[in-house]
């Protein structure tokens, strides 16, 4: 009975070929060896191909860069005197009918005047720049800091002991308290608001990111590149940092809208800045509230406030999610 082998070589012998016409060796390339023939990778090119599927974000963005335009580019080209009608008596208080009746229509008389004569219009997104400026300003101090010690703190044992004592302590103390205290002992100027909703703010981002470190900085993957060799920089910087970008976009999609109500809410009990902000604007147009006919110089103010806030955490929260690659399939 004819094997297996003996029956190929019967049916190659039939074939008329030699055995060096049949077989060839192939050297190996080190370049083919690590081609990879699935369609290549792009992080960033795929989040934001996921963020732009959505025609709801193209609607948020474009909300979001007329805001820009009304906060910096508005003020800077058309003004703002707040004291420019003060000595005019009829236009004190006026609802955006009168005041269109009196100067004439113009976009900045569509929200009527305030107590000095001023355009509500004009005046809230003057106040919104500064509000917005401080905002962001504050998240990035914040977020760089507690992004950096948040790395350490989960991967440094001396580190943890260290930070949660530290956390114990601030955690206990009201934010509020901190920054009331700190405006009252220096003038309540732009940059000592912006140290005091600094000086303790990172620490609550740096244990949220401390936690999620030590969440993922034992899994097999990380194991795996601590055995090859890898430092602990390299490990933090390439295979957690870039895991945690999701969460931590997400986390700034609430960080900003809560500093423009914080410095709204410290402007509105007359610790805030000095300067117009939308806090002082609601600060200075309590009596308004309640007095017919006023509403319009306190609720402008509070539904910009709104309306800024809202556009900022919808942008955030859909930018963390297309940032999560679970959603790159």
């Amino acid at each position: 009975m004819m094997t297996a082998t003996q029956a190929e070589t019967i049916c190659l012998d039939g074939l008329g070929y030699t055995e060096a016409e049949l077989f060839e060796h192939v050297p190996q390339d080190a370049a083919a060896v690590e081609k990879i023939t699935a369609p290549r990778y792009s992080y960033w090119h795929s989040v934001f191909r996921v963020f732009f599927r959505k025609k709801s974000n193209i609607v948020v963005l474009a909300l979001f860069a007329l805001i820009i335009v009304f906060t910096y580019v508005y003020p800077a080209v058309m003004g703002f005197d707040r004291y420019g009608n003060i000595m005019n008596s009829d236009a004190k208080h006026l609802t955006p009918v009168e005041a269109i009746e009196q100067f004439g229509f113009s976009i900045r008389w569509i929200f009527g005047t305030g107590a000095s004569g001023q355009s509500t219009f004009d005046s809230m997104w003057y106040g919104a720049r500064i509000s917005l400026s401080l905002a962001l300003l504050c998240t990035v101090i914040n977020f760089s800091i507690g992004i950096v010690v948040g790395a350490i703190w989960g991967f440094s044992k001396r580190v943890d002991i260290f930070m949660n004592e530290v956390r114990n302590v601030t955690a206990n103390i009201p934010g509020t308290l901190i920054i009331s205290v700190w405006v009252l002992v220096f003038s309540p100027s732009f940059g000592t608001l912006l140290f005091a909703m600094c000086v303790t703010g990172w620490i609550g981002i740096a244990y949220s990111l401390r936690t999620q470190v030590i969440i993922i900085r034992d899994r097999e993957y990380n194991l795996a590149s601590r055995c090859l060799g890898s430092s602990t920089v390299r490990i933090a910087l390439k295979n957690i940092l870039p895991f945690m970008i999701s969460f931590i976009v997400t986390v700034m999609a609430t960080q900003i809208p809560a500093y423009i109500a914080s410095e709204a809410f410290l402007s509105y009990i007359g610790l805030g800045i000095s300067d117009t902000t939308l806090g002082k604007i609601l600060f200075n147009s309590q009596s308004a509230m309640v007095t017919p006919g006023w509403g319009w110089e306190f609720w402008c103010p509070v539904m910009l406030s709104a309306f800024i806030s809202v556009v900022l955490f919808l942008i955030g929260q859909n930018l963390g999610d297309a940032a999560d690659p679970r959603t790159h399939m």
